[in-house]
């Protein structure tokens, strides 16, 4: 049986939990915003995050073509409820619709061209909602995973070059002068991943380029990462002067494909006592560590509302299902979620 609006309104929530230490948020889709899952999102979290409706190709999948509805929906649901709301994401490699990197006979554009294009696209879109979005992810993970180069090699390095980076934030900045910008990416906590984005925000915080935070994203899993990582992580970027969000937060009962060998668990998609009880240690310790950094930490959002639909099932491993939130299949809080709340 489903929790009713009055009982999810009753119980400890995790904004009121919160309300001293930062924004809780969750990432929607327009077709969520309705019915138990809404209750839920308005009477738990205080900020939204569009999943995947701003994203480039999602909002502008044609030249002259921008696909406003959803995102108009998500922006009105925040504001009838009296939510923050951050964007994500303007400048990525992927999700990015073909055309743009290419002209009318299909061959690829100049470094001009592909300048004018983003920055008609940001002026746009962070036009379209100023005022409305408090924050944006404006470059998405930019920094690759492997090699030594800070840069990874996506059509947008490829035709403008290593200043694309900083043109999406000036772009950005000049679109919404008052909102909070900052460069998302995964795999923060990896030392090798977290120093190569430090540098490339070293090299834009030197150049005076518009940046105000760093996103770590935070797709875990109940065996990674250690408090010890997450606190590096946090206090390496603060000393840069930025805020840190925690911006697409779930914890993964199964493992990541290099923890397989170490932990070789029963991988068919059944929940287990054994993860349960360690979901709720990590959940526990990862929440210990963000109230540790009041001030630094600026926000938390976690990636979708509840077990019963979530990114990672199927992913990376068709026909399974994952666990990943601090509410079940049936919108019910978890074990984790009382660990979370009640400290």
């Amino acid at each position: 049986m489903l929790l009713s609006s009055n009982n999810l309104l009753a119980q400890k929530t995790l904004k009121d939990a919160y309300k001293d230490f930062f924004p809780v948020g969750v990432a929607v889709s327009a077709r969520g915003l309705t019915g138990p899952d809404a209750d839920l999102i308005t009477s738990q979290f205080n900020s939204i995050t569009p999943e995947n409706a701003m994203k480039m190709g999602p909002i502008h999948p044609e030249p002259n073509r921008y696909a406003w509805e959803g995102p108009d929906a998500i922006v009105a649901f925040a504001q009838q409820n009296g939510m923050k709301l951050r964007g994500h994401t303007l400048c990525w490699h992927n999700q990015t619709p073909r055309w743009f990197f290419t002209d009318s006979s299909g061959k690829q554009v100049s470094r001009e061209v592909l300048l004018a294009r983003l920055k008609q696209h940001i002026n746009d879109v962070v036009g379209r909602y100023k005022g409305k979005i408090y924050a944006w992810d404006v470059v998405n993970e930019a920094v690759p995973d492997t090699g030594t180069s800070i840069y990874r090699r996506s059509k947008f390095y490829e035709i403008i070059g290593e200043d694309y980076i900083e043109k999406a934030f000036e772009y950005a900045h000049a679109a919404d002068p008052s909102a909070k910008l900052f460069y998302n990416d995964y795999n923060t906590e990896s030392a090798s991943k977290r120093e190569k984005i430090f540098q490339l925000l070293k090299k834009l915080k030197e150049k005076k380029v518009p940046i105000d935070g760093v996103g770590l994203q935070g797709h875990w899993s109940i065996y990674e990462p250690t408090a010890a990582e997450i606190e590096k992580s946090i206090t390496q970027f603060e000393s840069l002067g930025l805020a840190v969000q925690i911006t697409e937060l779930d914890v993964s009962v199964h493992p990541k494909e290099h923890e397989r060998r170490a932990h070789r668990p029963t991988d068919n998609g059944t929940l287990t006592a054994e993860m349960v009880t360690r979901q709720t240690a990590q959940y526990k310790m990862l929440f210990d560590t963000f109230r540790k950094h009041k001030g630094t930490i600026t926000g938390v959002t976690f990636w979708n509302v509840s077990d019963k639909s979530t990114w990672l099932d199927n992913f990376p491993v068709p026909n399974r299902k994952d666990y990943p939130l601090l509410f079940d299949q049936n919108l019910q809080p978890k074990q984790a979620f009382h660990e979370v709340v009640d400290f």
